[in-house]
């Protein structure tokens, strides 16, 4: 059974290991995190589908761990495996690339010692370009030097400055052989911190301590038996963090449980499928809102989401929706992503609206054909993931929303909720 205390991986700082085949990653995560995480083996192509490892470390805190597979592998599997390396580096919010030293008499003879470290640099041009797609999006970048026991301590230094002063970012030496340079990377890891990281709250600054709460979760088919989702669990737990009042409550019961409290909750945080039930019950003077809705902004960009909801009022029968779930779950007869939300728009638009589905990470690079992507709340995702499929949405031109925007856009309601700022 998991530790319910433990950080879901969704929420935890995904570091990213990446490099050539045979360059020291799995080695070096294996010395990193201590524990025997990924296979390390002389032949090419030893790491297939990435490697997650969700573990404690110090300084950094609640991390995932990615080992990932060569991005040079010419096997025949070798394109398959780069597509789960680039959704690995979609995931990232920090990368670790990894690149081996030069092997002694791996240079040309008869070269400059600049000639032969210009040389160096020029071949690691698959590096370079992996390096520039990092900064392109504005994640941070650490260089790790591997297999630096090869060589003395001056020409690690002396590798170190050039590719620190020609690409321009952080590099530390490191020797799976001997442990050198394990500490200088966490420090470094821990200097390149997201600005901000950590700071989200799924309640933002709605509630504070003392406040009461309420928590309107409808235990339907889609709640798994003997259990709360996920979700929810984590907005609990915030609550009780902040020192709120929390109650809970299923839908059918809402009135009874407004009529024991003394007073109005100061907010109610309802299941999005019955938004339009618990607005038209809730006190004047209680804020509303829903987890889905929470969580657009506590995973997404929830006034980008709003401005894609709008745009549903210009769809027509002929439209094409994109709905995108995050969970791999069988769908279920209730189930809102498959059956709620599609009837609410084919109600509007007709039955000829034509509407997509894809869960999981199955999310397509070319959105154009459609003209509406509808995402669910994304709790099984980190944020730098979600983001990058918003940023592929905008790039492309194709408005976005989610479950719980969507629902009470539809609903008309969407003007009346209160949002985190």
């Amino acid at each position: 059974m998991a530790n319910m205390n433990e950080t879901p991986s969704a929420n935890r700082l995904h570091i990213g290991v990446f490099g050539k085949t045979n360059s020291g990653k799995s080695s070096f995560i294996n010395a990193f995190t201590k524990q025997q995480v990924s296979i390390v083996a002389d032949v090419a192509g030893t790491t297939t589908d990435p490697v997650y490892k969700p573990m404690e470390i110090h300084p950094l805190g609640p991390c995932v761990i990615i080992d990932t597979a060569g991005f040079d592998d010419v096997t025949e599997l070798g394109e398959l495996r780069m597509e789960k390396t680039r959704l690995a580096a979609e995931k990232t919010d920090i990368a670790i690339l990894v690149i081996s030293a030069p092997e002694k008499g791996g240079l040309a003879v008869g070269l400059s010692e600049q000639e032969m470290q210009e040389n160096w640099l020029a071949s690691l041009e698959n590096e370079k370009n992996w390096l520039d797609y990092f900064k392109e999006q504005k994640k941070p970048v650490l260089i790790l030097l591997s297999k630096t026991d090869v060589l003395k301590e001056e020409e690690s230094t002396e590798y170190e400055a050039l590719i620190r002063t020609q690409w321009k970012c952080p590099v530390v030496s490191y020797s799976a052989v001997t442990g050198k340079g394990l500490d200088a990377i966490k420090e470094e890891l821990a200097r390149l911190l997201p600005e901000n990281y950590g700071n989200y709250y799924i309640t933002g600054d709605l509630v504070s301590e003392e406040d009461l709460v309420l928590l309107v979760m409808p235990q339907d088919i889609q709640a798994p038996k003997g259990r709360l989702i996920l979700p929810q669990v984590q907005t609990i737990r915030e609550l009780l963090d902040k020192k709120c009042l929390v109650t809970t409550v299923t839908t059918d019961k809402l009135i009874p449980m407004l009529d024991q409290l003394k007073k109005p909750p100061k907010l109610i945080i309802t299941d999005s499928q019955v938004f339009g039930y618990v607005y038209e019950h809730k006190p004047k003077e209680s804020m509303l809102t829903s987890f889905s809705v929470l969580f657009a902004a506590y995973k997404g960009d929830l006034p980008y989401y709003i401005e894609g909801a709008r745009t549903i009022d210009s769809l027509t029968g002929n439209s094409k929706v994109l709905i995108a779930e995050c969970c791999t779950h069988a769908p279920l007869e209730e189930d809102i992503g498959r059956v709620k939300i599609p009837n609410m728009l084919k109600k509007r638009f007709g039955s000829t609206l034509q509407i997509d589905h894809v869960s999981g990470t199955d999310f397509p690079q070319d959105l154009t054909e459609y003209d509406l992507i509808i995402q669910c709340g994304a709790c099984m995702f980190n944020r730098t993931y979600v983001l990058s499929r918003i940023d592929r949405a905008r790039s492309q031109k194709v408005p976005m929303t989610n479950y719980g925007v969507v629902i009470a856009h539809l609903t008309g309601i969407l003007d009346k909720i209160t949002i985190v700022n």
